[in-house]
């Protein structure tokens, strides 16, 4: 038994043609689809991009409990598992916050590992000085802006670019390895996350006038660009997709190649969307998770059923792939992990769960059953309580700062933290969040979310889903005061 994963970062499901879309050249998305079972209902858990990774590796949400960070010393790991078990797993990757502070615990977790250069702000080649920049949109007079130039100049060719040398290395391992059994590979590329950075091959394919300054890298903000900028940058993204299509296509070529397709679990996924200026905001970490960034694509070959160009409804999310992986090699999942092999639901669209949180730590949390999408505002304006519960107080790319580790408490053990105390550190409120307000849309009959809905009874349902699933990932109690929600009546009866 072999098991792929191809992982995106930042892929829009509303950009690809199996979803709907008609004018992105995405063909390999297409043929990917015939060749496997979509899922139309993929929804995010933790966000951003590590959040995301600590749910692919634990099978568990992130963001009841702390931002980004690594992994913790009590956190089970799909791939460490699976070496344990005598399954091999490689990595490979041009995903550079592996390497930062915030991250440093994931990588080992495999067999082995590859990390190509070069994507965004990595600080990768050391040049002193200034490189040249052209006349930008919303320039970051920043080390990462500068450095993302620095790196571009050292990139002459498509295949000087880190996506490229991340496909051609994983397909190494590919062909090295068909003969042989129990191997598990995750090739996963940065993009097309920002900075949306192509060749022309790929821009040719979206012909368009645009006379002004360059923008391929959106800030984090509302929209203030015109029109012709939007239209622009979404054309830069669509490039990316293409370039992301185009090395898709060569996996797919190598499956067909080698025949893998008998003995081999494939999965295609990301980590969640990216918003290019739709509710006039760009990115996406800066109100509630919108359709654009947290309903997501989802594709999955599993050559024990053989179900392919079919689609799924199953209510599925990132927590599901570990122990999707850990049951297709017969090992049994921690009891720990949340998430649901999904063995079933690839082959006969069995239902998974009844709904799903999402969010990022301190914000909204969302609540789906599929149907509705209920985005919870915490319940005061100052956003507390709030803290961070961790053993590795890290952030993206530096460590806590001793301010921040003042008023550190001891936690009492979560279940999942097998008996192990956590730091309670005071979090932060990221005020910001609460002016977007509390919301619930049908997304069955509005899937743009542009009405949202006035219906106390749906909203109530959503309301007790929601208190149900924390209770059930043993969410921190404070949560439940920061937004308004009743304590679970397990907790009730505690607290007396």
């Amino acid at each position: 038994m072999k098991a792929i994963m191809v992982m995106f970062d930042s892929l829009n499901r509303h950009m690809l043609p199996p979803y709907g879309c008609e004018w992105t050249h995405a063909p390999n998305f297409a043929r990917l689809a015939e060749r496997t079972v979509t899922f139309d209902r993929a929804y995010i858990g933790s966000m951003p991009c590590m959040p995301a990774r600590r749910e692919l590796h634990t099978g568990r949400y992130n963001f009841l409990h702390r931002s980004w960070g690594p992994l913790e010393p009590f956190d089970d790991s799909m791939p460490e598992i699976l070496r344990e078990n005598g399954v091999y797993s490689h990595l490979a990757t041009d995903h550079y916050h592996y390497f930062e502070d915030g991250a440093g615990t994931y990588h080992p977790r495999y067999s082995t590992w590859e990390f190509e250069r070069g994507q965004e702000g990595d600080p990768w080649n050391g040049q002193v000085a200034d490189p040249e920049i052209p006349e930008t949109i919303a320039n970051r007079q920043n080390r990462m802006w500068r450095q993302d130039w620095v790196n571009r100049s050292y990139m002459p060719t498509e295949a000087d670019q880190p996506q490229p040398r991340t496909f051609e290395v994983g397909m190494e391992f590919i062909r090295r390895n068909a003969q042989e059994d129990n191997w598990y590979l995750q090739i996963e590329t940065f993009d097309p996350h920002e900075p949306f950075f192509t060749h022309q091959t790929y821009k040719d394919l979206y012909p368009h006038d645009y006379d002004g300054p360059h923008f391929d890298w959106p800030p984090y903000r509302k929209v203030e660009e015109t029109p012709e900028q939007v239209q622009h940058l979404r054309y830069e993204y669509a490039a990316l997709v293409s370039m992301c299509d185009h090395y898709l296509g060569k996996v797919l070529d190598l499956m067909d190649e080698l025949s893998l397709w008998d003995d081999t679990l494939l999965i295609v996924n990301t980590d969640h969307g990216f918003l290019l200026g739709e509710h006039d905001w760009w990115a996406k970490v800066m109100q509630p998770f919108y359709n654009e960034i947290a309903h997501v694509p989802l594709f999955i070959w599993d050559p024990r059923c053989k179900r392919q160009g079919e689609r799924s409804d199953a209510l599925v999310q990132m927590i599901d792939m570990a122990p999707t992986i850990l049951e297709y090699f017969g090992i049994e999942r921690p009891p720990d992990m949340m998430g649901v092999p999904l063995r079933e639901a690839i082959a006969s669209d069995q239902a998974v769960r009844e709904a799903a949180l999402y969010g990022i730590h301190g914000g909204h949390v969302s609540c789906t059953d599929g149907q509705y999408v209920y985005m919870l505002a915490p319940a005061q304006p100052d956003n507390t309580p709030l803290y961070e519960y961790t053993m590795m107080p890290t952030h993206m790319n530096r460590r806590f700062g001793v301010e921040e580790l003042q008023d550190i408490q001891l936690a009492e053990p979560f279940s999942f933290t097998k008996g192990c105390r956590t730091m309670k550190i005071p979090g932060r409120p990221g005020v910001k969040w609460h002016s977007f307000g509390t919301m619930l849309f049908d997304v069955s009959v509005d899937p743009q979310q542009l009405e949202p809905l006035h219906d106390p009874a749906v909203e109530t349902r959503m309301r007790d889903l929601m208190v149900q699933l924390m209770a059930e990932n043993d969410a921190p109690l404070e949560q439940y005061e920061r937004l308004g929600l009743p304590l679970p009546e397990h907790q009730k009866s505690a607290t007396m």
